[in-house]
């Protein structure tokens, strides 16, 4: 199976930043997420190829890696070609195996297949979430579908067809490394009957070509807890990939974006709301209402406020995430001034002129 060019799928340039490859997986994303297309095969298969693309464009070493191997392409031998959807043999090892292969033999570690029967941890995954304002001041359960490789069903996850296993390689008996002498020297290559693996797979599982993984869209709900902030990552344990040879899966992080609120500004774990004010109320005070995030209440305006004062309701704000209690609410007055005046507001502004005199800007220039 031809690998795909991850660049041509989210149809960038190969010298593209980073913030042009997000702007077009993001895109892209939403164009062919399966919740807008469901049932449409073609477009979860095409948000599988998008979703695969950003995860290696997308991570910095990942993408110097992947740029690596087009350069220098190493087959995937003894292990299923390159069905990880990059150069061949990237998703289940290729030069940063094989260096590290090389580099462990050079310190008497075992060697890459001693290594890699080790129990290793999956991969930690990333997803976003976009929910409103109430959302996230009272929580939510929020669907999400994530691409994400799975363990094979077929095989178990050991990459040979059913009622068969891998080999130990009998060409370099595990170790994953071939070494020829010269003399006083000995060179060290990748086994060339394993690729480096230490293991081979004569009958290759036919559902994920000998890769012990699957490509699929897994459904969660997410618990979205009261307080979340725009950024914010919400931790789903053994929700990433799966492990290899027996260790645990990675987890899945799932980061909320939270929308404006056309009246709530949020400010750390406070909120704050601009209150407009009158002149007449600014200058004898009043009693007015004012909105909470569960209602109204009553504030006490006092004579003689100015425009950016402050007052605040202690303990009535968000919830605190990852701490006890709750937030305040800030409310910052102004002043609600006319674009124009009317004949009879002009008449009122003269007669208040005449009350109000002098000048409050004489005390500059003393």
């Amino acid at each position: 199976m031809a690998a795909q060019d991850h660049y041509k799928v989210l149809g960038v340039e190969r010298k593209a930043s980073a913030a042009e490859i997000k702007k077009a997986y993001r895109k892209l994303a939403r164009q062919y997420h399966p919740d807008r297309n469901p049932g449409d095969a073609k477009a979860e298969e095409r948000f599988k190829q998008i979703s695969q693309a950003h995860e290696i464009l997308g991570d910095a070493d990942k993408r110097k890696e992947y740029d690596r191997q087009l350069l220098n392409p190493f087959s995937g031998a003894g292990r299923g070609g390159g069905a990880g959807g990059g150069p061949a043999g990237y998703d289940v090892g290729g030069f940063g195996d094989i260096l590290s292969d090389l580099f462990g033999q050079a310190r008497g570690r075992p060697g890459a297949g001693g290594a890699r029967n080790q129990p290793e941890r999956g991969r930690d995954l990333e997803a976003e979430i976009s929910i409103s304002f109430e959302q996230a001041i009272a929580g939510a359960q929020v669907p999400i579908a994530v691409p994400k490789l799975d363990r094979c069903d077929t095989c178990s996850g050991t990459g040979a067809k059913p009622g068969t296993s891998p080999q130990v390689c009998p060409r370099c008996q595990g170790r994953g490394v071939e070494t020829e002498g010269q003399g006083l020297f000995s060179i060290s290559s990748p086994c060339s009957r394993c690729g480096g693996s230490g293991v081979v797979i004569e009958d290759p599982c036919a559902t994920c070509r000998g890769t012990g993984r699957t490509r699929s869209i897994k459904r969660y709900r997410v618990n979205v807890p009261a307080g979340v902030k725009e950024g914010s990552k919400i931790r789903l344990a053994g929700k990433g990939e799966p492990g290899r040879n027996g260790g645990s899966d990675g987890d899945l992080f799932v980061i909320t974006h939270v929308a404006e609120s056309g009246v709530f500004k949020r400010k750390g774990d406070n909120v704050e709301v601009e209150v407009p004010l009158t002149i007449p109320e600014a200058l004898r005070g009043a009693e007015i209402e004012v909105p909470t995030l569960n209602g109204r209440k009553t504030l006490r305006v006092p004579p003689g406020t100015k425009p950016g004062s402050l007052q605040r309701l202690r303990g009535e704000g968000p919830k605190r995430l990852g701490k006890t209690g709750h937030g305040d609410i800030h409310y910052r007055f102004t002043l609600d001034l006319p674009d124009t005046l009317t004949a009879e507001q002009e008449e009122a502004v003269e007669e208040m002129e005449k009350v109000f005199n002098g000048n409050p800007r004489s005390r500059l220039f003393s």
